[in-house]
């Protein structure tokens, strides 16, 4: 079957090459866009005034598309994609099992998350932040490719607010039962979710923090998992500090969110959904919506500062687009 490449663009100019297309903000009474976005052959990318913000990869990826490369507002890029050890493990990257089916390791018959289309690719501005961003249609096949077992629209947006700046990213998964199967059930591992893979650098000496304050529960070695708001690791990013934060929003189910860390033999953190205890069975005709933030900083960023930003965000309207109506679960 093939793969339609349409894109819906809003507010947007595009100037079409013929293996990329760039697209920046239309110009009016606001304000000008810093930011633009060039699309590729494989890669979707942000820019901003005078570096990459961020790299999605979405076609000729092995079994999903996944955020790629992620900088801060300082240009430094923090995670790290398909290493030796786990090959598997796609920088920033959502993932669970579906049905049986596993998505999250590539190996032993894995299933499959194929991009559709983009249906939304927009440069615009939330009040007086500037933001750009993409939605993307995707579906999650079963090994042999045949079977349609769930529907996404993840929708991905980039802004660089703050004092001090942020580089902060919004993750919003919409989930769907295809038409003509009355459920998908998820479940796997205790690290299964949106996860990501730091840099090698990153592995050693750093250090994780939440909104609650808890050490977690120790699940295997230094392995934990633990329920908060946020969670946070600050490490040295090729000899310059950063702080990275992940969000759950309120709206989620089993909100608050349980962070997966872990330290040794490399850092991790992940936010799941409790699926190896307790699996998520979506019913037709209602809807999982699933929405993360990734906040990153130059240097050591205090607490005060990451809740100020996580209350901010979770404040936020929706910003998915062009999604079909199901009703959320709750």
């Amino acid at each position: 079957m093939e793969k339609p490449k349409t894109i819906t663009v809003r507010f947007l100019i595009g100037v079409l090459a013929p293996t990329a297309m760039t697209l920046v903000a239309a110009q009016g009474a606001a304000p000008a866009n810093p930011m633009r976005i060039t699309i590729e052959q494989d890669t979707l990318s942000i820019h901003g005034e005078d570096h990459i913000l961020l790299r999605y990869r979405y076609d000729d990826v092995p079994f999903k598309p996944y955020v790629q490369q992620l900088f801060s507002p300082g240009g430094i890029n923090i995670l790290r994609d398909a290493p030796a050890d786990h090959k598997h493990h796609h920088a920033l990257m959502f993932a669970v099992g579906v049905g049986g089916v596993n998505f999250w390791e590539e190996q032993q018959a894995p299933g499959r998350q194929e991009h559709r289309a983009f249906t939304d690719v927009t440069v615009d501005r939330h009040g007086d932040i500037p933001w750009a961003g993409l939605t993307e249609q995707l579906a999650w096949l079963n090994p042999g490719g045949k079977v349609l077992l769930l529907n996404e629209h993840r929708t991905i947006r980039l802004c660089q607010p703050g004092d001090p700046k942020v580089t902060l990213l919004t993750w919003e998964s919409r989930f769907e039962v295809p038409q003509g199967r009355g459920s998908a059930t998820l479940a796997g591992s205790h690290y299964f979710g949106l996860g990501m893979r730091f840099l090698t650098s990153m592995d050693v000496g750093g250090q994780f923090r939440n909104a609650a304050g808890k050490a977690g529960d120790v699940v295997r070695g230094d392995e934990r998992l633990v329920r908060s708001d946020w969670c946070t690791y600050t490490a040295s990013a090729n000899g310059k500090p950063v702080t990275v934060a992940m969000f759950g929003h309120p709206d989620n189910l089993r909100h608050p969110t349980q962070w997966f860390t872990m330290t040794k033999p490399f850092a991790y953190l992940s936010a799941t959904l409790n699926l190896h205890k307790e699996p998520l069975k979506i019913v037709s005709g209602k809807a999982l919506v699933l929405r993360y933030g990734v906040a990153l900083w130059d240097g050591q960023v205090e607490r005060g500062t990451i809740d100020h930003l996580y209350k901010q965000w979770a404040a936020w309207p929706r910003q998915e687009a062009n999604v079909t109506k199901a009703k959320q679960l709750r």
